[in-house]
C-alpha cells in the first residue's frame, strides 16, 4: 500500500523518474520491475529496494532515492569495466570506453550477456591469432571492444558495428582496432587478418547451442525505434515504453509545450507510430507534462 501510495501518486512517481512499470499483483511480498532497457531496470531494482528498507515512500523521497541509485550503477558499471580490461590484460584503454565495457553487463544480444560474449569472442580471438603468428594482444582487444555499438547512446545513427566503430574512433584507438570493429558483419572490407579473426571469433561464439534466442532481440528494437520516435519530436524531455510496447509515456518540458500544445503534440506522435511502425492491437501515447516552481524562504 504504501509503495502504491495515495490514489497511485508513489508508484507513478516512481514509474516517471525511472521509466520502469512497476508490477504488484497478488502474489505475497513480489514486486516485479518491467523494461527493456536493462540498466534502466537495474537503476529502479537498486532504488525499489532502498525505498522498501527506508521504509519513508513519498515522491520527494522517491526522487532522492532514485537519483542515489542512479549514480551507484554509474559507479557499479565503471568498476565493472576495470575490473575486466584487468581480467584481460588489456592496456591503454580511455575511461570513456571502460564505461561501454561496464555497460555490457546489462545487456543482452540474442539471449546472450554481452560481457560474456565480448570476453568469449576476445579470448577466442587471441587463440586464433597465436595460431597464426599474429599480435595476441591486438586480436584480444579488437574482439573485447566487437560489440561496443550495441551500448551506444540510441540517438547514433547506423548500426552497431559502425557505431561501435565510431566510438573508439572517436578515442583514438587504431585502424586495425577500427576496422576489425566496423567490419565484423561483412559492412565494409577487411584491411586486416585481424577483422577476418573477429568475424570468426564472433561467429563461434555466437553459435554455441542455445546460445542466443532471437526473439528478444526484435523486442527490443522494437521498443527502441517506438521511444526513438517519440523522442525525435520538438520539446520531448523523456520518453520510455511499457507494458510490452503497448504504452508510450512522453515527458515534455513545460516551458516549450503549453497544455493545449500538449494535446496537440500527443496526436501527432500517435500518428508517427501509426505511419512508421508495425504492431498488434493499440498503442496508448501518454504525455505529461508537469511545472514545477521552486522558491527559496531566506
Amino acid at each position: 500500500g504504501r509503495i502504491i501510495g495515495r490514489e497511485g501518486r508513489n508508484i507513478r512517481a516512481f514509474e516517471n523518474l525511472t521509466g520502469v512499470e512497476v508490477i504488484i499483483d497478488d502474489t505475497p511480498e513480489t514486486i516485479s520491475l518491467s523494461c527493456f532497457d536493462p540498466i534502466r531496470r537495474e537503476v529502479a531494482r537498486t532504488a525499489m529496494e532502498k525505498l522498501i528498507v527506508d521504509g519513508r515512500i513519498h515522491p520527494t523521497r522517491i526522487e532522492e532515492i532514485v537519483k542515489t541509485a542512479s549514480s551507484e550503477v554509474d559507479n557499479v558499471i565503471t568498476s565493472t569495466g576495470e575490473e575486466i580490461i584487468l581480467e584481460m590484460g588489456i592496456i591503454g584503454i580511455v575511461p570513456e570506453i571502460i564505461k561501454y565495457i561496464g555497460k555490457m553487463k546489462y545487456r543482452t544480444s540474442y539471449g546472450q550477456n554481452l560481457l560474456q560474449h565480448s570476453k568469449e569472442v576476445a579470448n577466442l580471438s587471441a587463440l586464433l591469432a597465436q595460431e597464426l603468428g599474429l599480435d595476441a594482444a591486438i586480436a584480444k582487444r579488437a574482439g573485447l571492444l566487437h560489440d561496443l555499438g550495441k551500448v551506444a547512446d540510441r540517438n547514433l545513427e547506423g548500426s552497431h558495428a559502425h557505431v561501435g566503430a565510431e566510438i573508439v574512433r572517436k578515442y583514438g584507438e587504431n585502424e586495425i582496432i577500427v576496422n576489425a570493429i566496423e567490419a565484423h558483419h561483412e559492412e565494409i572490407a577487411f584491411i586486416s587478418p585481424y577483422a577476418v579473426i573477429v568475424e570468426i571469433a564472433d561467429s563461434i561464439s555466437g553459435s554455441r547451442p542455445g546460445a542466443r534466442r532471437e526473439t528478444i532481440e526484435a523486442y527490443i528494437k522494437r521498443l527502441n525505434v517506438l521511444e526513438e520516435l517519440a523522442s525525435s519530436f520538438n520539446g520531448v524531455e523523456r520518453v520510455f515504453a511499457i507494458q510490452a510496447g503497448r504504452e508510450i509515456r512522453v515527458m515534455v518540458q513545460p516551458e516549450k509545450i503549453s497544455d493545449l500544445e500538449a494535446e496537440g503534440l500527443a496526436h501527432d506522435i500517435a500518428k508517427r507510430i501509426e505511419k512508421n511502425t508495425q504492431y498488434p492491437g493499440q498503442i496508448k501515447v501518454t504525455l505529461i507534462r508537469e511545472k514545477r516552481v521552486v522558491e527559496i524562504a531566506k
